[in-house]
């Protein structure tokens, strides 16, 4: 079924899309560090743990789904749909070496959120057309979270695939404070932070300040 035949069951608000990958710290644990971002305003979590084993996502993704619904913010798994479903998270996040978008629908229906990676125009329609309910659109700038096969797409090639297609985008890649308002006034309807909020030295005011950002962005963007 695609994007635009497909009936929402939910409410979702991409602007802050907290990506758990490389969360680490001297003194909170993981979870301690995801509370921090759900009390700065964190909007979406995505559970993004490619090298402990399945026990350890598994618990962790209990853990997460516990604290997201007392927030009642959405809990998105990366790629693992098996757990995605033990857990009854919101939703799954696939890449183009996991699972395909469609089985994806096949096997959390209609209700679950299905997101995808994309890195062009070309896999952003097919992402759409396959049923996905937003896509992650990057590297946006250079990033050393994960290697890339690809160059940089920048705000204006964001800007030009934001008019092509009518699902939110979560812009990802080298997004900082020094750049989330361009991204954003670029088309972007979210951003991925990985990394910079566990690096900060203070975390939860380094949350505040980005969710203040965001706000007054869209604030301007959407006058």
């Amino acid at each position: 079924m695609s994007a635009g035949m497909r009936t929402f069951f939910f409410k979702m608000d991409p602007s802050f899309y907290v990506v758990t990958q490389n969360m680490n710290s001297s003194t909170l644990s993981q979870v301690e560090l995801v509370r921090s971002a759900l009390n700065g305003g964190a909007t979406v979590i995505q559970l993004r743990e490619k090298k402990a084993s399945n026990d350890v996502i598994l618990k962790t993704a209990r853990e997460l789904k516990t604290l997201t619904d007392e927030f009642d913010v959405p809990l998105i798994i990366n790629d693992q749909v098996d757990t995605a479903i033990a857990i009854d998270a919101d939703g799954v996040h696939v890449g183009d070496e996991d699972m395909p978008v469609i089985r994806a629908r096949r096997l959390l229906g209609d209700k679950k959120i299905i997101g995808a990676s994309c890195i062009d125009l070309r896999t952003a329609l097919l992402a759409e057309e396959a049923g996905a309910d937003y896509i992650g659109l990057g590297p946006i700038y250079q990033t050393d979270t994960k290697k890339c096969r690809i160059a940089p797409l920048g705000p204006a090639t964001l800007y030009e695939i934001k008019k092509r297609i009518r699902i939110p985008i979560v812009a990802i890649g080298g997004i900082n404070e020094g750049n989330l308002k361009e991204v954003l006034l670029a088309g972007a309807d979210g951003v991925a932070m990985i990394s910079l909020i566990a690096g900060a030295p203070d975390i939860d005011e380094a949350i505040a300040r980005i969710n203040k950002l965001i706000k007054e962005t869209k604030g301007v963007k959407e006058k």
